[in-house]
């Protein structure tokens, strides 16, 4: 059997298709599939077949979507295809943010340090704690009566 190196186990897998690459965001249930390809006839963001100024109606759900390509200074460059589904809006919008990050890398690694060091290529690990038994939720117990 032979030893692979560890950064060899951990590299995303890539998924390049005729014309694009393809890879999925998480932030707690919301889950994103980003496909992106270099620019084409059609032009920016489309998230659920919606552009996205229509699907995030807020100025900073869009700022999310958009960190990862202003951060590596490539506005306009891609267009980008979108399905996310679960979660509210905040966590579509970073899971969003997620997968434009992962397949950025797949067009360029250089881009990797850049990505990593703003905290985008990390799935944020934080969900919704289950409820325990006895307890109302998954920490409120029921109230206390001395008497």
């Amino acid at each position: 059997m032979v030893k692979q190196d560890a950064k060899e186990i951990a590299k995303p897998v890539i998924n390049k298709y005729k014309e694009f690459y393809q890879s999925v965001g998480k932030r707690k249930s919301a889950i994103a599939r980003v496909r992106m390809t270099l620019k084409s006839e059609k032009q920016g963001i489309v998230i659920n077949d919606k552009p996205l100024d229509e699907y995030f109606k807020y100025g900073i759900w869009q700022k999310h979507v958009l960190s990862p390509i202003a951060l590596v200074d490539e506005k306009g460059k891609y267009f980008v295809s979108v399905k996310v589904s679960g979660g509210g809006p905040v966590s579509q919008a970073k899971a969003v943010r997620h997968g434009i990050s992962k397949v950025l890398l797949m067009f360029d690694p250089a881009y990797r340090p850049a990505l990593k060091a703003a905290g985008f290529l990390k799935r944020d690990p934080r969900v919704k704690e289950r409820k325990k038994p006895g307890l109302k939720r998954a920490r409120r117990a029921p109230q206390w009566s001395k008497r």
